[in-house]
Order: C-alpha cells, then sequence, then structure tokens
C-alpha cells in the first residue's frame, strides 16, 4: 500500500525518526518558558540541564537516546525488506506494530513501568527481526 507515493513501512520509518525528537520535547516540556535561574530549560548548555534532570524528564531523555539507538537498525531492516521484494503488507503491518510497540516503550519508560518497558523492547526488537527477514 503506498501514500503519497510511499509505502506504510516507509511511513513508519518517518514516524519513528520522529519520536526522539517528541522525547526530547517531552524532557523538556514546562521548562521551557521558565528562565534559567528558576530552573528553566538553558538553551545555552542543553547537555548540561538535561543531565541534570531527574524522575519523569530523565527517563523521557533516557527514551529519546533510546530511540535514536532504535532507528538504524529498524531502517536498515525496512529498505532491506522492501529491496529483496518482501511481501509489501507483511514488510508495513511489522512496521506499523513497530512503531506502536515504540509508542508502548515511551509511555512506559516515562512512567518508570522497567518491566513492562523491558518486555516491549523486546517484542518490538522481535518485530524488526522479522521485518529483516520477511
Amino acid at each position: 500500500m503506498k501514500i503519497a507515493g510511499l509505502t506504510v513501512a516507509y511511513w513508519s520509518v518517518l514516524v519513528a525518526a520522529l519520536l526522539p525528537l517528541v522525547c526530547g520535547w517531552l524532557a523538556k516540556s514546562g521548562a521551557l518558558g521558565k528562565p534559567r535561574r528558576e530552573g528553566g530549560f538553558d538553551n545555552h548548555d542543553p547537555r548540561a540541564w538535561m543531565s541534570r534532570q531527574t524522575g519523569w524528564r530523565a527517563r523521557a531523555n533516557a527514551a529519546q537516546a533510546n530511540s535514536f539507538e532504535a532507528l538504524p537498525f529498524f531502517i536498515g531492516a525496512v529498505v532491506i525488506a522492501h529491496q529483496l521484494g518482501a511481501t509489501q503488507i507483511r514488510v508495513d503491518v511489522l512496521a506499523f506494530v513497530f512503531v506502536v510497540l515504540r509508542l508502548l516503550y515511551i509511555m512506559m519508560y516515562v512512567a518508570d513501568m522497567a518491566t513492562a518497558r523491558s518486555l516491549i523492547w523486546a517484542l518490538a526488537f522481535l518485530v524488526n527481526v522479522a521485518i529483516l527477514f520477511a
């Protein structure tokens, strides 16, 4: 299936590439409008500011890092599946499932649900492997 010339799997790659940005925004939300002297986001030294965060903000930042880490394998799996002529509907469904699982992963990470988060991470990894061998 194609939408605007791209398969659902390729659209899923775009969404997956945006997930780290969503995590970063989430980690900074509520602190963007506050002055730096009151603990607000410091765009002059954003990494140092982020390293001082705790709780859900720190977990959102960790989810951002993990989202970046998961991206190359996902992109590679989708491109390889396309190049090898995998059944398009199978690749589309698996890529969509991967994105849904990654969204759940982010939610579980921010909510500090470690066991559920790890299970969802493993499922997303297995879905990615399934895309590669589709």
